[in-house]
This record gives structure tokens, sequence and C-alpha cells, in this order.
């Protein structure tokens, strides 16, 4: 990595670790349930903590995907389940919760990472409801049923941690295009940041991570973001990692408390900033369009 690389990297993207012995202090032994794990941070953070020597139970809906890294998993000496369900159905998150739970007990860590990323212009959702209910199910409905039915048995045995894999996106006003997507991510932040304290007083930490881009499958098709700096699925799990080391409440890029504060005190400006950007955008998009 270039100097030039590591600069940009520690300007723009949260703190991370890579120290797998530090890790397998922490996890060895221990169950941890990754949600969204067939693909991207998910799979990484599985891998990394069954390097590590924790017992990972596998969740997302799909099922070929996730076995085949339950068997790439144990074969390597690891140990994981596969538990493939749609997080966004209730009575299948039930169902999955007293599976785990009955199996395993109550998780030593959950790390809620699965999501759903929905880019559209305003003229494009007039005929697509079904767009807010599938990001409304993945980011905001599904992981609160998860944990509405995994906490019960965590807090009855007075341990535990939540990670919750989310997005600068929900701490900044929201851009053009990005609303269905910052909406339901900001409603599960808002609803897990209203419980934690009730979680830490029966001994379960929260932290909350505030991931900059990642580049995976969900930001692929954004042609807008393939040339923006960002980690991949494996520096992404390193930042997971340091939240299950550390336990802090939150992990964020050093910039975002500072662009909260001044979105804030200089809405208008900001407004007026991202109408004059969205104007752009969507005259450089049409050209495109023309082109092709």
């Amino acid at each position: 990595m270039s100097l030039a690389t590591k600069a940009i990297d520690k300007l723009i993207n949260p703190p991370r670790v890579s120290d797998p012995d530090r890790l397998r202090e922490v996890v060895s032994g221990a169950k941890v349930l990754v949600t969204g794990s067939s693909f991207g941070i998910g799979e990484a953070t599985a891998c990394k903590l069954a390097a590590a020597g924790s017992t990972v139970l596998l969740a997302a809906r799909s099922e070929d995907k996730l076995d085949d890294l339950a068997q790439l998993i144990n074969a390597s000496g690891g140990h994981a389940v596969s538990y493939p369900a749609d997080l966004s159905d209730e009575e299948t998150v039930a169902t999955l919760t007293k599976r785990i739970t009955d199996e395993h007990g109550p998780p030593d860590i959950v790390v809620s990472n699965a999501g759903k990323s929905i880019r559209r212009s305003l003229h494009e959702q007039y005929e697509r409801p079904h767009d807010f209910h599938r990001t409304i199910g993945i980011n905001y409905l599904g992981p609160i049923w998860l944990l509405l039915g995994l906490l019960p048995a965590m807090r009855e045995r007075g341990t535990g941690h939540i990670v919750n894999v989310s997005s600068v996106g929900v701490r900044v006003p929201p851009g053009p295009r990005w609303g269905a997507y910052q909406a339901s991510k900001g409603a599960f932040d808002m609803w897990l940041r209203s419980v934690a304290p009730e979680l830490h007083a029966d001994g379960i930490d929260v932290t909350t991570i505030y991931m900059a881009l990642i580049h995976t499958r969900m930001t692929a098709p954004t042609e807008s973001l393939r040339n923006v700096p960002g980690l991949n699925p494996d520096q992404a799990a390193d930042i997971v990692a340091k939240a299950i080391i550390e336990r802090p409440r939150t992990i964020a890029p050093w910039w975002l408390w500072p662009a909260e504060v001044t979105t804030a005190l200089l809405r208008a400006p900001v407004e007026r900033a991202t109408q004059v950007w969205w104007r752009r955008a969507r005259h450089s998009d049409t050209v495109r369009t023309a082109n092709r």
C-alpha cells in the first residue's frame, strides 16, 4: 500500500485492527452469530472469527452459498453451522432464534450485518413500493425480530455483545436517491441506541460501526462509487474484529462527528449544495444515457 493510499485510508475510514492473537483471546470458544454471512463483509467476518477459534453461526438467505462457506470453514479446522433464513420474514426469524438458542444456547456475540441497499431517483420510486418493504424488512425489522428472539436468554445469562454494522449515511443528511436505504438503516440505529442502556445494565455491550464505503457486491451496481476510495470486505472485517476486541460504543471515521455538527449548523447551505450537486448529477446521467 502506497503512502498516499495509507493516508487516504486513515482519512476516510473507521479505525481497524488486524491482530489474530488478540482476536483469538476474545473469541476462542465463543458462539458468534453473523447475519448476511453469505457474501461480502459477513463472509469475511465469519472466516476471520472461525480462524480465531469461535463457533460461527452463519445466517443468510443463500442456502447453497452458506453451506459452501460452512464446509470451507469446517474443512479448514474451524467450526461453522449454516442457518439459511430470510430475515425479512417474521415467522422465519422466530424459528431461527428458537433453533439457535435450543442448539447452542444464547450467542456470545451477534454481528448484525445483513443489509439491503437500493439507490433510486424519486421518479423511479413511484411504482416501486416494494423497494421500501425490502429495505425495511432487511435493514430494520429483520434485525429487531432477531434480537427480540435472542436477547431474553442473553440478558438472563448476563453477558453478550451486539455489533451493528451500520453506515456513515445514517449520521449525515440523506443524499438524493439513497432515502429508502438510509431511512431503514437509520431506524434500526435509533432503536438500538434506545435499548442500549437497558442492555448495558444487564451486562450486554452494544457497538455500532458506522462504515464508510466498502466495495462489495451491494455497492457494485452503483457506477459512481466504483472509483471512489474504499475498503474491501477483508479490511471491513478487521473493523468488526476491532469492535469485538475492544467493545466500544461506536466505531466511526474521525470526520463523522465534525460532519454532523457542520451539517446541523449549516443546514441551509448544505441543502443548497446538495441541490446543485443533484442538478449536475441528473444532467450527467441524462448525457450518459443519451450517448449509449
